[in-house]
């Protein structure tokens, strides 16, 4: 199914891993990454569920565009576990001119395949996504 701003692909990959973390709680994290060869959306790496937010953030190319989902367990005020599933855009300033618009024009559609989201981040540097800031996001 191609995107009709950017011509992209969703691979059926990202929708079943997604899937899999939302229902079955099968991963941390998912990173995906455009392949501009095939102009498809391909997951790039999954993150074990004993892995934390450090091992998230580490996994995000310092020079490169990504998409991303972290599924962060919290502790309201109230002292109830509970969880929340984060859509993260990340688009370094040091990434390639053409690869921050060909993720920005895409990341509408993509994020609507991913059904379940419930928080989205946009950063451009690791403070903007700092555990402190999406743990205030959760609340």
């Amino acid at each position: 199914m191609a995107n009709s701003a950017s011509g992209l692909a969703v691979h059926d990959d990202c929708k079943i891993k997604f899937s899999d973390l939302k229902a079955r709680r099968s991963f941390r994290f998912i990173v995906f990454k455009i392949d501009e060869k095939t102009m498809e959306i391909k997951v790039e790496r999954l993150g074990e569920t004993s892995y934390g937010y450090e091992e998230f953030t580490n996994s995000l190319p310092a020079n490169e565009c990504r998409y991303a989902v972290y599924d962060l367990d919290f502790v309201t005020d109230e002292n109830c576990q509970k969880s929340k599933i984060f859509f993260f855009s990340w688009s370094p300033d040091t990434a390639r001119t053409r690869s921050k618009m060909l993720y920005a024009s895409s990341k509408d559609r993509f994020r609507r395949e991913m059904d379940g989201i419930q928080c989205e981040i946009q950063a451009t540097d690791p403070s903007e996504m700092s555990l402190d800031i999406i743990k205030g996001r959760a609340h």
